[in-house]
């Protein structure tokens, strides 16, 4: 049987403001909190969890694994314009200015985009017989 994603880990210098800002972004809360991690997941604790562990020094060059998010029951335009009121910032990691992604960074400067299609979109595109 292959491997199972269970955790995904982001290093955090404040690992309560990172934990908050996932929890409101994808609706999760907090699970666990040990000595240096927070754990958060969705309500039902599937899988896979984030934990959110404390490091001492901060982000220095772009991430190497990023999340890509879609706006689910609203506009992407809706969906940007909360994340920015979450915390979000824009940011620049050389995307270029065609590309169709908004690309953005979570409060401890992580990326992660914000794709152009919703997921009633790519639904909607799986549904449409060819």
């Amino acid at each position: 049987m292959p491997s199972q994603l269970a955790t995904i880990a982001i290093d955090a210098i404040e690992p309560k403001l990172v934990a908050d800002f996932w929890c409101a972004v994808l609706g999760w809360q907090v699970v666990e909190v040990d000595t240096g991690i927070i754990s958060i997941a969705p309500q039902d604790r599937t899988l896979p969890s984030i934990d959110v562990i404390a490091v001492p020094e901060g982000k220095t060059v772009k991430n190497r694994l990023h999340f890509d998010l879609r706006a689910d029951g609203v506009s992407t335009a809706e969906e940007l314009e909360r994340l920015l009121d979450l915390g979000a910032q824009r940011t620049d990691v050389g995307q270029g200015p065609d590309v169709s992604w908004v690309v953005l960074a979570d409060p401890e400067g992580n990326e992660f985009c914000l794709l152009s299609r919703s997921v009633q979109d790519v639904e909607q595109d799986e549904t449409v017989p060819e």
